[in-house]
């Protein structure tokens, strides 16, 4: 007789020091010039209401794939998200599930989502009221949960809309091994002890990100309800994110298995850090498209002439003002950065050489008015190629590593800094690299060589100190992936 193996999952819950050490500087370089930008977007900007539509209908559509209700083609996707669930823009072949149950799956997720929101706006708290009235939103066209016989077969059984599990739900992995979440007799206390300890953790001011990471994965190991748990803890991570003013927890499909679910098991294990970062990227994405997002977008002349209007006052009192010389500070000190620790690297290479290449570098402060036009043509091609508005208005600086093996054979990584978006103190450090071919009267440079480094983009607002650990990473990241790229070549 085959004997089964078990792995207890849920243990009695409490937010644990491992889980408040997380390291979130990911979002922590980036927020502060979000939180700014946020309040003039909010006053002003029709592409930032649809924005958030959009990131709510993308919620409703992946959250239903990652949970394998449904699937969705991709094309289809993209449309339902910029225009809305109509049924005329599908076709059966689209999606693996009649397009009216698709539709009614889409429907419930979307509402669900609008109410996390309408819930925040009401500044509701967080209660064991309000997450059973969630799921019963959100399942609301699902008759059944899976369940299992006394023989183990899987079976149908009528799923609890808004009410806790009767029954066991403990999945059996592939080699058999079956998860053993919180029993029914215990899932109350340990419901009421978690939304206990998050309130807890929201009065002590825990940043936002750590919460609702722990928040979501504490409610996936209880698995309260018969069926709709994974969907739930989205949205329940998604409603602490949006009331500190960030946005909706979306798993995509191509993430699920290779980030979201291996994050999830580590955090199983006791390790954290992995499923905090992965929320990270998930905000670090979202902020990234906002703050690409125009604040005047209005076809009305009145409109447009007063903001037009008030926005010129505002910017010729702008130009004298502290802030200017608080933001032209800390360029200069994310400049020393990476100028610091791009001489480190290069200093490590050069003793591992033995002179067989040339290595030097070069730099351009963003305080340096002369030079700071090098670049500029493939700065705009690398904003182009990562999808984001490079804001020339602002001072740019750059740094050249160079690696000379022949006459022949010549390499340039170029890293930039330059400003990102429609927010004056968002700052991108780019990096590309080149090949160096010699001209009759100079040398001109080829087209960039594959080099996919996406850029590392950062808030300057306040002290930047504590983004210099991020930052030498990105350098870090850039020479490995430019060595590579060249020894590749040999």
């Amino acid at each position: 007789m085959t004997e089964h193996k078990t792995h207890r999952l849920w243990k009695h819950i409490e937010l644990a020091d491992n889980w408040l050490e997380c390291d979130t500087s990911t979002i922590d370089d980036l927020s502060p010039s979000w939180y700014e930008r946020r309040e003039v977007l909010k006053n002003n900007s029709k592409e930032y209401q649809e924005f958030i539509t959009e990131l709510k209908r993308e919620h409703a559509i992946e959250t239903g794939i990652v949970e394998r209700m449904y699937d969705l083609e991709k094309g289809i996707t993209e449309t339902f998200i910029k225009k809305g669930f109509v049924e005329s823009y599908i076709s059966h072949y689209d999606t693996n599930i009649p397009v009216p149950k698709l539709l009614a799956h889409l429907s419930d997720h979307l509402n669900a989502v609008d109410f996390v929101f309408d819930v925040v706006k009401e500044n509701r708290e967080l209660t064991i009221g309000f997450v059973k009235e969630l799921h019963a939103l959100v399942t609301r066209n699902q008759a059944f949960a899976e369940g299992r016989d006394q023989f183990g077969n899987k079976t149908n059984i009528d799923l609890r809309k808004g009410a806790f599990k009767v029954f066991e739900n403990n999945p059996t992995r592939e080699d058999g091994t079956k998860v053993l979440y919180c029993p029914p007799e215990h899932v109350q206390s340990e419901m009421d002890n978690l939304v206990a300890l998050y309130n807890d953790a929201e009065s002590k001011e825990t940043h936002p990100l750590i919460c609702a990471t722990w928040f979501h994965h504490a409610f996936a190991t209880i698995h309260p309800f018969q069926d709709g748990n994974g969907l739930v803890a989205r949205l329940l991570a998604s409603l602490i994110l949006i009331k500190h003013g960030l946005f909706p927890f979306t798993v995509l499909r191509e993430e699920a298995k290779a980030k979201y679910i291996d994050a999830l098991e580590k955090a199983d294990a006791d390790e954290p850090q992995p499923l905090v970062e992965y929320f990270a990227e998930v905000q670090k994405r979202h902020i990234e498209k906002a703050l690409n997002l125009k604040e005047v977008s209005s076809s009305s002349f009145d409109e447009v002439a007063a903001i037009f209007s008030g926005k010129v006052q505002h910017w010729q009192k702008k130009k004298v003002a502290e802030r200017e010389k608080q933001l032209e500070k800390s360029r200069i000190k994310v400049f020393d950065f990476c100028l610091k620790h791009l001489n480190l690297f290069t200093e490590q290479l050069r003793s591992r050489l033995n002179g067989n290449a040339n290595i030097t570098t070069k730099s351009c402060a963003p305080n340096e008015q002369e030079r700071q036009g090098f670049y500029y043509r493939q700065i705009i091609k690398y904003a182009k190629k990562h999808d984001y508005y490079f804001n020339r208005n602002f001072p740019k600086g750059w740094l050249t590593f160079r690696v000379d093996l022949a006459e022949n054979r010549r390499y340039q990584l170029c890293i930039t800094l330059h400003h990102y978006g429609y927010d004056d103190s968002t700052l991108a450090i780019g990096a590309f690299l080149e090949f160096l071919t010699p001209n009759e009267r100079d040398e001109r440079t080829d087209e960039a060589l594959p080099l996919e480094i996406r850029p590392h983009v950062i808030s300057i607002t306040g002290d930047v100190s504590s983004k210099e650990k991020n930052i030498a990473g990105f350098i870090q990241h850039a020479v490995t992936l430019t060595v590579a790229q060249i020894a590749s070549e040999l």
